[in-house]
């Protein structure tokens, strides 16, 4: 039996976990009193599970190998086909809506995105339960494909780091996977970064439960947060009982989307060292520390002006919901402080979402479950661009940092920038398309933002106004579950997946 299912594709692989993830929100309902939730997840898991073992069955008479090119086609696939599967239950829990809106809430939780279409109120907690679940294996995924499937291929933010030349001689991606074994890799990681994420969110659970959440809100937040999702149950942390202290707690655990090397390399003692030591760690912290500084400091730079000082509370109140929100966005989870509106008008800007927009364009660490243009990429055209001005004024100079800093400053500097411009290409596409649809200029720049950098409360936010997805066309929801696959898979892989040279190598 371990053999057979070795054996199986990685895509009916995913069916049958989906599957068994449907027991999840079966057994909740079944505790919470809601029967029937219970019983429409249950008989689709077996529905699901018994289809998805048939097929298994049926692929077992011409079992192929799996490369690097079968594990890339999955991963893809999995992103477009596996929300029809996942939308069967809470289509049928939800009632009395089409199948489109229940489609695109699945796409938005599976690309860990968390866009609100409904209600918070439309559902029980068993399908609230489901839709943070779907986000957290949603992030699992992420996190053990960037390991197993996009590193070897270079791919991923990747790429910026990645060695082109072994002592002279080219190592071509194909080798490197090959050398790795795809399977074994991907049951590796898999069998590395699973017990990581499950202990990483049963801890943030627990932690949240004893600042006064309820268990099953709590759990949802916990997995909300380790898969970046932002998928709340009570729309949002504010008024919750945990208040600042669960806050507190949240922002924590947001730092493990910052940076691969925090869950990656183990806990041990020179885990600080190896952290402090991070680009990307290095990065968040200033964008972290920076942006509400200068939000703090302009209003209270305009108050000793004019000698109207408020109180010391109000202003720490202030400064929290700047610091909470400005992590938040900046790993793409979109959770708000509760005292973010206190921020803002602290600040004194007519739009501080703006603000946000940037933090979500940059996005979080590379292979974690963060989404944007990834930290080490910006972190390298920061790089390239403080060479060159150096360069400048010191024409003959010679620059440090090693051969690693070299390359992230040459080679990988280049390649971040033709990702940003594919970022930009995407962005602009998608947009033209939502105008298309009749979206004005602001709100369709905001949901494409949102959408290719996977943080949907983006549009609840950013604007003057918030923007509701659930008024939107039919084919605007399908543009932005297009434009959230393509952020979550990111555009290079995409090019790897229809280059012509990729399938002959």
């Amino acid at each position: 039996m371990a053999a057979w299912f070795r054996n199986l594709p990685l895509f009916v692989v995913l069916i049958l976990l989906s599957a068994g993830a449907m027991l999840i929100p079966a057994a909740a309902g079944m505790m919470l009193g809601d029967f029937r939730t219970g019983r429409l997840f249950f008989y689709s898991s077996l529905l699901v599970g018994v289809g998805a073992w048939l097929i298994g069955i049926a692929l077992q008479a011409h079992p192929r190998p799996p490369t690097e090119r079968t594990h890339l086609v999955a991963m893809f696939a999995a992103y477009l086909v596996l929300p029809v599967i996942l939308s069967i239950p809470m289509q049928q829990a939800v009632g009395n809506t089409r199948f489109i809106n229940v489609y695109f809430d699945m796409v938005s939780a599976f690309t860990t995105t968390g866009a609100v279409i409904f209600e918070p109120d439309r559902f029980g907690m068993a399908v609230h339960l489901w839709r943070a679940t779907v986000g957290w294996l949603g992030g699992l995924l992420i996190w053990i494909s960037a390991m197993a499937i996009l590193a070897p291929l270079n791919l991923g933010g990747y790429e910026v780091t990645s060695e082109a030349h072994v002592q002279g001689r080219v190592v071509s991606s194909t080798q490197q996977m090959r050398a790795a074994r795809p399977s074994e890799r991907l049951r590796r990681s898999t069998a590395k970064l699973t017990p990581v994420y499950v202990t990483l969110t049963a801890i943030l659970a627990l932690l949240l439960m004893s600042a006064g959440e309820d268990p099953i809100i709590a759990t949802i937040h916990a997995m909300s947060t380790l898969s970046t999702s932002g998928i709340s149950p009570v729309a949002g942390l504010e008024g919750r009982p945990g208040g600042i202290l669960a806050e507190l707690l949240i922002f924590l655990f947001l730092f493990f989307a910052l940076s691969r090397r925090t869950f990656t390399s183990g806990f041990g003692r020179h885990f600080i060292e190896r952290v402090s030591r991070d680009r990307e760690i290095r990065l968040a912290l200033f964008a972290t520390i920076l942006v509400p500084t200068l939000l703090f400091a302009r209003h209270w730079m305009g108050a000793w002006e004019v000698d109207e000082l408020t109180d010391l509370g109000a202003a720490l109140s202030a400064l929290w919901g700047s610091l909470f929100t400005v992590l938040s966005f900046l790993t793409t989870t979109g959770f708000v402080s509760e005292h973010w509106d206190a921020a803002a008008s602290w600040s004194g800007l007519g739009t501080p979402g703006i603000v946000l927009i940037g933090l979500v364009l940059m996005g979080g660490g590379v292979a974690t479950s963060a989404g944007g243009l990834k930290l080490l990429r910006v972190y390298a055209l920061y790089k390239h661009g403080a060479r060159e001005l150096g360069k400048l004024i010191y024409p003959h100079s010679v620059a440090g940092a090693g051969r690693m800093g070299r390359r992230i400053r040459r080679e990988g500097a280049y390649i971040a920038w033709i990702f940003f411009m594919l970022f930009i290409i995407a962005m602009a596409a998608t947009m033209t398309g939502l105008a298309a649809t009749g979206l004005r200029f602001e709100p369709a720049m905001i949901l494409s933002i949102a959408a290719l950098s996977t943080t949907g409360s983006l549009a609840q936010v950013a604007g003057e106004a918030p923007i509701a997805y659930v008024a939107l066309s039919d084919a605007a929801k399908l543009i932005l579950a297009a434009a959230m696959v393509i952020g979550r898979i990111e555009t290079l892989v995409l090019i790897a997946l229809f280059n012509p040279a990729f399938w002959r190598s």
